[in-house]
């Protein structure tokens, strides 16, 4: 039964946040990353102008309870899965991190590397991501459209080593900013 609750809550705060959607927001519905891009919906994230930055408001379910995540804007407006070595991969559409400088590297959301890194996030007890983030980095939210917000399954420690892009791993879940 609480489970049942949690996710009407979570819908009515999707809901909400559609409704109250307007010119100076972008809501992107978020769905699971599938290798064949059919996943259900986890939620939503509205992104918003702040007084330092972009402010990202997620609401999200699905998560391992307790877990860190890694989440970044990728350079394409796909979630759909593309063959890497002879494997369907989840969200592999999507590209790279989105890098406009051509930076080359990965630095975190305060960092020097490209502009995809977003702040790691961290799911609660019941396996839930309800807050806001602000990114001081971006300003521009028309800037984003034509673009993927993806949450990867694991962390981010904002550097390319040991592992590249943070390694933050598999894309867990997808949704294109339009």
């Amino acid at each position: 039964m609480k489970k049942v609750v949690s996710m009407l809550a979570l819908l009515l705060t999707a809901v909400s946040a559609m409704a109250g959607a307007d010119a100076g927001e972008k809501t992107v519905e978020m769905f699971e990353a599938t290798k064949d891009g059919g996943g259900a919906p986890v939620g939503v994230v509205v992104i918003s102008s702040g007084t330092n930055g972009l402010l990202f408001r997620l609401a999200l379910t699905g998560m391992k309870p307790m877990s860190m995540h890694g989440f970044h804007i990728h350079a394409n407006p796909s979630c759909a899965p593309a063959e890497k070595k002879g494997e369907m991969v989840p969200a592999l559409g999507a590209g790279s991190h989105w890098d406009p400088e051509g930076v080359g590297k990965h630095a975190g959301p305060t960092g020097d590397g490209h502009l995809g890194d977003l702040p790691r996030i961290e799911a609660d007890a019941e396996g839930r991501i309800e807050g806001t983030i602000s990114v001081p980095r971006l300003s521009d939210l028309n800037r984003l459209a034509g673009h993927a917000l993806i949450l990867h399954a694991g962390a981010d420690n904002y550097a390319d080593s040991p592992k590249k892009l943070g390694g933050g791993g598999a894309r867990m879940f997808c949704g294109v900013i339009r």
